[in-house]
């Protein structure tokens, strides 16, 4: 206050001096109001001054009591004059209202008489329920002055005005006002009921109707400006037509919602929101009980019973509405065990989050990270899952619900009273700032007057000092507790099981070994009870490594859970866990480095592949702490460390073995790299990058092998007399490889000057074969097949063959499918010299200066139309083949490749071994028109990344999406799907490729 003053300095005079003193902080409109005629005999009041300036903001208090003073007559103004200076529980009452809320200011401005509201609730102990406001209600409405509406929501606001009273002044606290707002909204609900069976007394002898109170209404637990949500039922009265009576229950039920919601006159009440019933806004808006029971038996979603929890009658007929109440809760409680239920409780906190904009993200009480949705979503869930053994949890009330949780151990006490300190800290800052204008909104006001006045108004709940600088205290408790908020939402669902199952200090919270098995299984765990002992395993004792387990473990188990596998992860983590917990740098990383076990759990749950190659060297987790750990590597840097490792080896074995550890730690980088989208935010780029990666990897693998082989055959024969050259082909030299892709190649050798040729053939297929041999052999590394089947004469061709050899047969033999396949022919390993001599012989046959001849186009037609009737495995789906199938890799590639045999030996740019490159360049000199390129492209991007994912899940290779419910999710969680959203992924495959063929048939058959 010192700093006011000297802020005010001699611009200020004493009497505003001393209002500065008292906390104003526009002291000259101050003492310009207290100089009017209204505030005579209160201006000098220093009781009445000190009492302004303890409210939480002094100049709003004073203007709403000068216009109150000056709206009321002279008698009325004479009684408040003297009942506020001989009356403290009156004189705080009313100004505690007047300086939070300039929305009832604005009320006792129309309505002067309204501040004897207050009285009304002198006695501390009083706690008025529904009946005490219906009667408040109906008596206002009989005010004659007033149509019945207006009368309606002036009594409402008078009430609200004497609530909001009783909690500024801390006769009440969070759950009572809470609980008081929820009953005079049922005794508003009532009321206009009441006033819309007068209006229709035909509707009203036709029908029972029942309000049922949803969300924080039926909850016992509303907000000052909230919808209301309600859901209405009806049944016909005796001898009543049912279609009648449901018609007669609509009338009530829509003139109810006119009365409440309508915004003429003095205003609205709040908006009643039915849209919570059957069919939401498309349904009708009554329906009978059985109508109900039919819907909720048979089409009703997850979402539904779990806003069916607070469920609560609140108006209309009270037998109806039990009757409601009572046949629909044990549906809702028998919610956990529906089929998707994990599904569909995900999806719902991802549509939460998603619904924040950005730009309020950082404001949002309710729905932001920390904020009260995070409570209520975390005290559901355990009530759906645990409240179907145990009754106690059924409440819909949230503080009631956790308070049970607590007392059945299924939230550990400490806990569940920060979470409740928590949740009364911001339900109270929310109902403060929807006070100051009676307006819905949950955002903390960024206006500095808007933060002090809050802080003020909450000092009793401010773990600090407000009076220095409140809107930093109030700032700091803010945060404080959302931080709390987060940490107990990972706690809840997970550190319980850990308690289960391990020796945990006294005072934790103790499932029942089935109650964590009912909790695992409703978070998505399909084998509860092996997840179970896993935890056991990982987290019992009182060593260091299960003291730093059990605080990984909450935190990972949620990672888990929100993955297509649940129980894959668990059970990696173990393992890996089981290789190195003895490793002192690796819980370390885990427990130090958050972004480093979260990518650890994302890769050991997100399928078979990054696991299995982690589980066979368990140290590559190292990288995860790296920033630059997933960071793909490139060929020379590659092939510099594999040629290494391969130098030091003592045998051919080892050295072929080092090069394959090499190997397998890379493709863990590149495929954990994959899984958490590290290779690309667009997916043909991280398609493109992953290609690039694992071509490098396996051109300097069998380089290194090579090497490895040549030496060997050396130590043994003396000089290899033939130079040996390796020719990547198919996706392998289009750099287009998958994950569970062979090398493709062809071999080619030349004798040295002065060697017999027969001799030179016997080493280079020695040595070829011994390549491919240790490269595929058993071992815990993944084996690299090498295929050299597209060579001449297939497998019954040799496997190596002179440079002149192949001459010798293309010159003769060669068929159009061969120079098809050599388009995608590249020097990989080996002699780059004779590599280089390779591509210039082929380079005649696949861009033929002549195009390709009319035979030979419809010799690939033939071959191409065989390969889709023949090849396709028994059983598959040709829509979602994702090689032979419909508009799948070999429709577009095809396509490709004929425009290159057709007009590479004109246009360079055609001369390219990847096909988006080849299909780009074709665009480009308009070969293909561009919608159609992109559809093309779109198709093989979407195909390939298929495969990938195929292979990422199952850890084995298939063309075709996994038959199985869990390895279908993960493919679809890898492509960006939502959980839930498999059968979406499919739709959109089929639909996409279904239109790449209609550009195939036209490009490649000709046909259309």
């Amino acid at each position: 206050m010192a700093a006011e003053e000297q802020r005010a300095g001699s611009r200020v005079s004493r009497p505003e001096i001393r209002l500065v003193r008292r906390g104003f902080t526009d002291p000259a409109q101050a003492v310009r109001l207290l100089a009017g005629p209204a505030l005579v005999g209160l201006a000098d009041d220093p009781v009445v001054l000190d009492a302004l300036g303890a409210t939480a903001d002094p100049d709003l208090a004073l203007l709403g009591l000068a216009r109150l003073l000056e709206a009321a007559d002279e008698p009325e103004r004479h009684t408040l004059r003297d009942t506020l200076t001989t009356s403290k529980p009156l004189r705080d009452r009313l100004f505690g209202v007047l300086g939070v809320s300039t929305a009832l200011g604005d009320h006792l401005a129309r309505h002067p008489h309204d501040w004897h509201a207050l009285v009304t609730f002198e006695l501390r102990d009083m706690h008025p329920g529904p009946e005490d406001f219906r009667r408040a209600l109906a008596e206002g409405v009989r005010d004659d002055t007033l149509s019945p509406a207006n009368a309606l929501r002036v009594a409402y606001r008078r009430c609200l005005l004497a609530i909001a009273a009783r909690d500024l002044t801390g006769t009440t606290d969070l759950a009572q006002t809470a609980a008081e707002l929820a009953d005079l909204a049922g005794a508003t609900l009532q009321t206009a009921l009441d006033l819309a069976a007068e209006q229709d007394p035909e509707a009203a002898a036709a029908c029972r109707l029942a309000v049922i109170g949803m969300g924080k209404c039926g909850g016992r637990e509303l907000n000052y400006v909230s919808d209301v949500d309600v859901i209405f039922v009806a049944e016909p009265r005796e001898g009543v037509d049912e279609h009648e009576a449901v018609k007669a229950a609509t009338r009530l039920a829509a003139a109810l919602t006119r009365l409440c919601s309508d915004t003429t006159g003095e205003g609205t009440i709040w908006p009643v929101d039915a849209n919570l019933r059957p069919e939401g806004r498309n349904g009708p808006l009554v329906r009978t009980l059985a109508s109900h029971l039919a819907y909720y038996q048979r089409w009703a979603k997850t979402w539904e019973f779990q806003a069916l929890l607070k469920a609560r009658p609140v108006a209309g007929d009270a037998e109806l509405g039990t009757a409601y109440v009572e046949a629909l809760a044990p549906m809702v409680w028998q919610a956990a065990a529906r089929e998707n239920f994990v599904t569909d409780v995900q999806q719902m906190r991802r549509r939460v989050i998603d619904s924040i904009p950005a730009t309020e993200l950082d404001r949002q009480l309710k729905l932001g990270p920390g904020g009260l949705r995070d409570v209520e979503f975390s005290v559901q869930l355990l009530q759906l899952v645990h409240g179907r053994t145990d009754p106690a949890l059924r409440s819909g009330n949230t503080l009631e619900a956790l308070a049970a949780l607590s007392r059945g151990g299924y939230v550990g006490r400490a806990d569940a009273a920060s979470l409740d300190a928590a949740y009364r800290f911001l339900r109270s800052l929310e109902h403060r700032i929807q006070l100051h204008r009676l307006r819905r909104t949950h955002l903390m006001p960024t206006a500095e007057e808007d933060q002090r006045r809050l802080a003020r108004s909450l000092a009793a709940l401010i773990n600090d000092d407000t009076r220095s600088d409140p809107v930093a205290a109030l700032q700091r408790e803010w945060k404080r507790h959302a931080v709390e908020v987060r940490r107990l939402n990972e706690k809840l669902f997970y550190r319980p099981l850990l308690d289960a199952v391990a020796e945990l200090p006294p005072g934790a919270a103790g499932l029942t070994p089935d109650a964590a098995r009912a909790r695992l299984e409703a978070l998505g765990y399909a084998d509860p009870a092996a997840a179970l002992r896993h935890i056991s395993a990982l987290a019992s004792g009182v060593s260091r490594k299960a003291a730093i387990q059990r605080t990984l473990l909450p935190v990972l188990l949620g990672w888990f859970a929100d993955s297509a596998d649940p129980d894959a992860g668990l059970l990696n983590f173990r393992q890996v866990s089981d290789a190195l917990g003895r490793t002192p740098w690796y819980l370390r990383l885990l427990r130090d480095e958050s972004a480093a076990a979260e990518q650890l759990a994302r890769v050991l749950s997100a399928g078979r592949l990054a696991p299995d190659l982690l589980l066979r060297a368990p140290e590559a987790v190292a990288m995860l702490g790296d920033p630059q750990g997933l960071v793909p590597r490139g060929r020379a840097a590659l092939q510099s460390e594999i040629l290494a490792a391969v130098g030091r080896a003592g045998s051919t074995a080892a050295a072929v073995a080092a090069a394959r550890s090499v190997r397998r730690r890379e493709l863990f980088r590149t495929a954990a790299a994959d899984v958490l989208g590290r290779l690309g935010e667009d997916p043909g780029e991280a398609l493109d990058t992953a290609g690039e990666a694992l071509t490098a990897l396996n051109g300097a693998t069998l380089q290194g092998a090579l090497r490895a082989c040549v030496a060997g055959w050396e130590a043994e024969h003396g000089d290899l007399p033939t130079r040996i050259a390796v020719i990547a082909m198919g996706r392998f030299g289009g750099h287009e490889l998958g994950y569970g892709s062979d090398a493709d190649v062809l071999f080619v050798h030349e004798p040295l000057l002065g060697s017999l040729e027969q001799e030179a053939a016997r080493a280079a297929q020695a040595v070829c074969n011994e390549l491919r041999t240790l490269l595929a052999a058993p071992s815990t590394e993944p084996p690299l097949l090498v295929d050299a089947d597209l060579r001449p004469e297939g497998r019954s061709g040799p496997l190596v063959r002179t440079l002149a050899s192949y001459a010798a047969y293309y010159r003769r033999w060669s068929h159009a499918w061969e120079s098809q396949a050599l388009l995608r022919a590249e020097p990989v390993a080996g002699d780059e010299e004779l590599g280089a001599r390779f591509r210039q012989l082929i380079d005649p046959l696949r861009f033929p200066g002549t195009g390709v001849p009319e035979r030979d186009l419809v010799e690939i037609r033939r071959i191409k139309a065989r390969i889709e009737a023949e090849r396709l495995p028994r059983g598959a789906d040709p829509t979602t083949h994702t090689k032979i199938g419909r508009g799948g890799l070999a429709d577009v590639e095809w396509t490709v490749q004929l425009l290159q045999l057709q007009h590479g030996h004109e246009l360079p740019a055609l001369r390219t071994t990847r096909t988006r490159a080849a299909l780009a360049a074709a665009t480009e000199a308009g070969l293909v028109e561009p919608t159609d390129a992109e559809v093309l492209d779109a198709a093989w991007v979407l195909a390939s990344r298929v495969r990938a994912a195929v292979m990422l899940v199952r850890g084995r290779p298939g063309d075709s999406f996994p038959g199985e419910a869990r390895e279908l999710a993960g493919v679809a969680r890898y492509l960006g799907y939502g959980a839930g959203h498999s059968g979406e992924l499919v739709d959109d495959y089929r639909r996409t490729t279904r239109r790449a063929r209609a550009v195939v048939d036209r490009l490649f058959y000709g046909s259309g």
